[in-house]
């Protein structure tokens, strides 16, 4: 049954071709629980097959992970709205907004990008940088950033799927994307531990005079 299904999404994709990764990816990076280990793959798979382009596979990816992303920085901005006028009943102070406002403001970057690397909470991390207004070129950055880096990963496994199998199996794509976690949640906890060690060292410079 997976198997079929694999088949049939990577010719709906197919047919749908490009924009149809986008919408995919799209719902993929809003709170929809849609994963993109069933777009992007199968994606990649029809790049093998000299169907489709890696490059431009990769590019729709981001561009529907961005519109995703964006859809729940916007929600959460007016969400932010409501709940200053209207958190006392749900014992949501304003003090506790502005703190993690504040918290997100000075680490938003970092939050956002790593964020997209782990599941799950590559779906909702959007929502506290919508929360603490976080500029809207940084989200875009660190957002189309680790979204490429997560895209171009899956892509590449079913690529390299597509060159020597001649069906696509979920359950062989499921066994690649847990060989890349075990790589990448550990580079993911390295790269946010380095940053508390440069932003520590930095505090502790001397203002200039």
């Amino acid at each position: 049954m997976l198997e079929r299904f694999a088949t049939w999404l990577t010719e709906t994709i197919f047919v749908l071709g490009y924009p149809g990764i986008v919408i995919l990816m799209a719902v993929e990076s809003s709170a929809i629980p849609f994963p993109s280990e069933v777009v992007m793959p199968p994606a990649g798979y029809l790049v093998a097959k000299g169907r489709m382009s890696f490059p431009l596979v990769v590019a729709a990816g981001v561009a529907g992970s961005l519109i995703g992303a964006l859809a729940n920085y916007w929600v959460a901005r007016w969400l932010d709205r409501w709940l200053r006028r209207y958190g006392k009943w749900l014992l949501v102070k304003p003090e506790s907004l502005d703190r993690a406002e504040a918290f997100f403001r000075r680490h938003g970057e970092i939050g956002t990008f790593i964020g997209r690397l782990v599941p799950v909470v590559r779906q909702l991390i959007s929502i506290p940088a919508g929360l603490a207004r976080m500029r809207m070129d940084r989200f875009l950055a660190y957002t189309a950033l680790g979204a490429g880096i997560w895209c171009l990963i899956l892509t590449y496994i079913g690529y390299v799927i597509g060159q020597h199998e001649a069906v696509l199996r979920s359950e062989e794509v499921q066994r690649y994307v847990g060989r890349v976690l075990v790589y990448l949640l550990p580079s993911a906890a390295v790269i946010a531990g380095l940053y508390v060690v440069w932003y520590r060292r930095r505090r502790a410079l001397p203002p200039p005079s």
